[in-house]
């Protein structure tokens, strides 16, 4: 089984691939779209294009462009919005978000839980800041560390320490890189929990709903060890901040 069915089984009940609960994700896209009746917003990494069907609900006037590397996440997001009226105004791109350009800019750019696929924050950063319109806002989200992470944190995510650091250092990196939060999230330790036994939870249930697929045993092995992982490893040292941030 490869990584995207993985992830898309995994993120079965919590569409939203980030430790956020939906009244955060509701908080986080009043503020970034705030003001504007009319815009165009951009998703690097989009997935099941979660974020930008809310967007489009939210905002009647608004526009939306997702870009992804699973085609069968794309095929949902596509599928969802049909379903909700919203297919006119969405167009998604099966693209390495690295290699995606426009020609106009956007309003609003998200990139939250994905920075992975730029090589980390600042890179993304970097990304954003080429695509975005003089005004526009950036909605990214990163991690953390809350705490020293232990051997096992680091073992269970099967990260090195020098992939993130504390929220301070992480906020100045930002800064110096010539961005200004102007609103932020935290995920809370429930905001983790719900998100770590949902991705687990779905992926596990799956197996119990298919026991005889052919890929069942490596959907539990994957189930299990994510659970291991994050119970005896990373719960309490790995934070989450989402930035809403506009350029200086």
């Amino acid at each position: 089984m490869d990584r995207q069915q993985i992830s898309r089984l995994a993120h079965a009940h919590h569409p939203i691939a980030a430790p956020l609960a939906d009244g955060s994700v509701a908080r986080l896209l009043d503020r970034a779209m705030a003001g504007t009746e009319q815009g165009r917003a951009l998703d690097l990494g989009c997935g099941e294009g979660a974020w930008l069907l809310r967007a489009l609900g939210a905002g009647p006037g608004w526009r939306a462009v997702g870009v992804d590397l699973d085609a069968a996440a794309l095929t949902r997001a596509r599928e969802s919005a049909a379903a909700l009226g919203v297919a006119r105004r969405i167009g998604l791109h099966h693209l390495d978000a690295r290699e995606f350009t426009a020609e106009e800019p956007f309003d609003l750019v998200l990139c939250v839980g994905a920075t992975h696929a730029f090589g980390g924050l600042l890179p993304t950063l970097a990304a954003a800041r080429e695509l975005l319109a003089p005004g526009g806002r950036l909605l990214v989200g990163e991690g953390f560390w809350q705490r020293e992470p232990s051997r096992a944190a680091l073992d269970g995510l099967g990260a090195a320490r020098e992939d993130f650091a504390d929220l301070a250092t992480t906020t100045e990196r930002v800064l110096a890189e010539g961005w200004t939060p102007v609103f932020g999230l935290v995920s809370t330790e429930q905001d983790w929990d719900e998100y770590e036994f949902a991705w687990t939870g779905s992926l596990a249930e799956w197996v119990l709903d298919h026991p005889e697929h052919p890929d069942a045993a490596a959907a539990r092995e994957a189930a299990d060890r994510h659970r291991t992982g994050w119970l005896h490893g990373y719960r309490g040292t790995l934070g989450f901040v989402t930035y809403l941030l506009r350029r200086d």
